[in-house]
Order: structure tokens, then C-alpha cells, then sequence
């Protein structure tokens, strides 16, 4: 039985492990965040504001290299080998912070993780967008990055049991991906679509699946300017994502909402992401990947917009940002969603990559830009106005590609 059919007729391992490694990506969006009051409260290990600005900004660094490169590799070498690669370094560097005597290897076992947790997300979504039948590849994506939030909502409830005890939180996130390892040792069979286009490219009837074939496409004709679009959209995505992550409830509280536990907007505005990602995925198979999207980002532009509005009726509040983070982190989930029908399966990994390194150089932005606006306190409302500009500019960048992948070019590149 092929992989198209396991996956229409339900759940299987393959399914599943591909979510339960995107819950680890849940996981260390959440991670730092909920133990960096605790390490700057007790000054341990030396620990200080700017310690915690570096330690950040240096894991985001390593998870953007990471998703770069593993894209060609996982091209050249296949989406099995690449992801026991990635999880097994997230999992050893991140079980080994729990250890760290010092902000430096702190910093240096974050990039080390990044590394290999930033290579585990274009890899599963290249694998499962060969794995799920065509005709549901929108939903297939979607339900897969629902681990992600689910990841994060979950992390957060483990902080509030475990915290002030930060190394244990390490220790959980370490463990639970050496766990998972040997399960996809023995229950992730190879994407039968990427051993196809290999036996075709050894047999001649195709050009092979190396590193440099897959990212010359990317950078040719007619891909990139297909990729240049897949680009600016995933930048400004992940920008939302982090720098909502990041500063919604500063910024909600500088507006002047009784916010109290700033956690609850989150966990909120996380569980209001996968009602999104359950609801676009359905509509992007039944109605077009592209037009999906663009309406996604462009209804995130109008509700960041509207929460710049003062609403007195603090339930009002609430309702907005679920309803926020309904389109804005599903919007950047769907990116994923259309390269994947963009690009050719001898190019996807690296294509995805691309989109996912990118993405993340817009996730240091993000936090950045809103904490300068936060700083020197400008940032309600024009925070909502600058969230809601950069929704726009992905749809502006999605507006002008195709719809599928350039029919002609794709089977010159199978006949090559």
C-alpha cells in the first residue's frame, strides 16, 4: 500500500510522528520565554537582560541556518535520514542546557538546538506534502502544524508546575525527543516520492536530486521569481507569529487593559491558531491553496488593525485576539502550504527551507521592531499598524504567483 493511500484512510505513524516533531517546534517557541523571568529574577548562571536578549536572538539565528540547510540535504539524502539527524541534536543539545554552567554555552547549546530543531519543520512539511493525497495537501499541512500551537499551549501549562525549577524544563524538552527518536527509526518509512524521483534520476529519466540541482531551481527561471514571492510572504508571517508571541500583552497592557496574567492571552491567542489552521487547511483543498492564503493575510491585516481600538467590555478583548490569532498563524502555515505546490518534488525540501530561514530571519525582526516601538513607547497603537502593514505586504507578495507550479517547467525538469 502506498503513502497517498495510508494517509487517506486516517491516522498513522507516519502522521503522527511528523506531529508530535512539530510539537517540539511548540515547544521552543514557548520554552525560553517561560523560564527567562526566572533567570533574570535570580541572576543563575549569570543571567541578566542582556544575557536573555543575546541567548534569544542567538537560538533564532541557529533555527534560520538550520532550515537552510537542511533543505538541499534533505533533497540529496532524504526526508527519513534528515529528520533522525535534527531531532536527535535538538534533543541531545537541549537536554544538555539543563547542564550549562554559564550564559555562553547556555547561548552556544541554544544555536546547537536551533540548528536542528529549525531542520526538523521544512523537513516534515516536505515529507507530509508528499505523503498526503493532493487533493487534501492544504489540510494535511495544516493539521500537521496544529502540533505546534498545541506544543506551545501545552509548554505553558507545564511552566506554570514547574517553574521557578528552569533546568527541569530542559530536562522534559530533551527527553521527550529522545523518546521519539527510536520510533522514527523504526515506524517512518522514506517518503516513497522523493524515492521515486531518485530512481528516475539514476535511471537517466530525470535530473538527479542533488544539492546544487534543487537550489539552481529555486534561483532560475520560472522559479524565482515564484521564490522571491514565497520570501517576502514568509518573512512578514513569521513576524507576526513572534512578534505577537512576544509583546501582544505588553502591548495590550500599554493600552491600558487589565490584562492580569499575561499568560492566558497567550495560551488564548494560541488556541485561537489551531481553530485557524483546522478551518484553512479545509478551505484551502475545497477552494485553491493561493486564494486561501491571500484572504487569511488580508483578514489578519483588518483584525490586528481593529485591536488598535479601544473596546471597553474586556470579554471584547478576548474575543479579538482569538479571533486575531485565527488568521494571523494560520496565514503563515498556509506559505508552507502553497510552496509545496509550487515547486517540484526534486526542489520542495530545499524550497521549503528556503521559505522556513526566511521566515525566521522575519522572526527576529518581529520582536525586535515591537520592542523598539514598546521602548520608546509608541506602541499602541502603532504597533497594530505596523503588524498590520506587514499582513498586507504578504499579500501583496502572494498576489502576482501562480496558483500551481509552472506545468512546462516541471516536466522539462522530470525529462532533463
Amino acid at each position: 500500500m502506498n503513502q497517498s493511500k495510508q494517509a487517506a484512510r486516517g491516522l498513522s505513524w507516519p502522521v503522527v510522528l511528523c506531529w508530535i516533531t512539530i510539537m517540539l517546534d511548540g515547544f521552543d517557541l514557548v520554552v525560553l520565554g517561560t523560564v527567562i523571568p526566572t533567570l533574570n529574577e535570580t541572576g543563575d548562571i549569570g543571567f541578566n537582560p542582556q544575557a536573555a536578549t543575546f541567548v534569544a536572538t542567538i537560538g533564532l539565528v541557529g533555527v534560520g541556518l538550520g532550515a537552510i540547510v537542511i533543505g538541499p540535504l534533505a533533497d540529496s539524502f532524504g526526508r527519513r535520514m534528515s529528520l533522525l539527524v535534527c531531532v536527535a541534536v535538538f534533543s541531545v543539545a537541549t537536554l544538555a542546557i539543563a547542564w550549562a554552567p554559564s550564559v555562553a554555552v547556555f547561548g552556544t547549546l541554544r544555536f546547537v538546538a536551533g540548528l536542528g530543531l529549525g531542520a526538523c519543520l521544512p523537513t516534515v512539511l516536505a515529507y507530509m506534502s508528499e505523503f498526503t493525497p493532493a487533493h487534501r495537501s492544504g489540510r494535511g499541512t495544516t493539521l500537521t502544524m496544529t502540533g505546534y500551537h498545541v506544543g506551545a499551549v501545552l509548554t505553558a501549562l507545564l511552566a506554570l508546575i514547574i517553574v521557578p525549577d528552569w533546568r527541569m524544563m530542559f530536562v522534559i524538552g530533551g527527553v521527550a525527543g529522545l523518546i521519539v527518536l527510536p520510533i522514527i527509526a523504526f515506524k517512518l518509512p522514506e517518503s516513497q516520492s522523493f524515492l521515486d524521483a531518485k530512481k528516475r534520476a539514476v535511471s537517466g529519466e530525470a535530473a538527479s536530486p542533488a544539492v546544487t540541482t534543487a537550489t539552481k531551481t529555486l534561483l532560475t527561471k520560472p522559479y524565482l521569481f515564484i521564490s522571491i514571492g514565497i520570501c517576502v510572504a514568509s518573512f512578514m508571517g513569521l513576524l507576526l507569529v513572534y512578534g505577537l508571541n512576544t509583546w501582544l500583552p505588553q502591548i495590550m497592557k500599554d493600552a491600558g487593559y487589565p490584562m492580569g496574567d499575561s499568560l492566558a492571552l497567550l495560551l488564548l491567542l494560541n488556541v485561537g491558531a489551531v481553530a485557524g489552521l483546522v478551518l484553512a487547511g479545509s478551505l484551502a483543498d475545497r477552494n485553491g491553496t493561493k486564494k486561501i492564503t491571500l484572504v487569511w493575510f488580508g483578514l489578519a491585516a483588518v483584525f490586528l488593525a481593529a485591536l488598535s481600538i479601544r473596546m471597553e467590555a474586556q470579554v471584547l478583548v478576548y474575543i479579538a485576539v482569538f479571533i486575531t490569532g485565527v488568521f494571523v498563524f494560520s496565514a503563515q502555515v498556509l506559505v508552507y502550504a502553497f510552496v509545496s505546490q509550487l515547486y517540484p518534488v526534486q526542489a520542495r525540501g530545499t524550497a521549503l527551507g528556503m521559505a522556513a530561514g526566511v521566515g525566521r530571519a522575519g522572526a527576529i525582526c518581529g520582536p525586535f521592531i515591537m520592542g523598539t516601538l514598546v521602548t520608546a513607547g509608541f506602541a499602541y497603537p502603532w504597533g497594530f499598524y505596523a503588524f498590520s502593514a506587514a499582513a498586507l505586504l504578504a499579500v501583496i507578495a502572494l498576489a502576482f504567483l501562480p496558483r500551481k507550479a509552472p506545468v512546462a517547467a516541471a516536466q522539462e525538469s522530470v525529462t532533463a
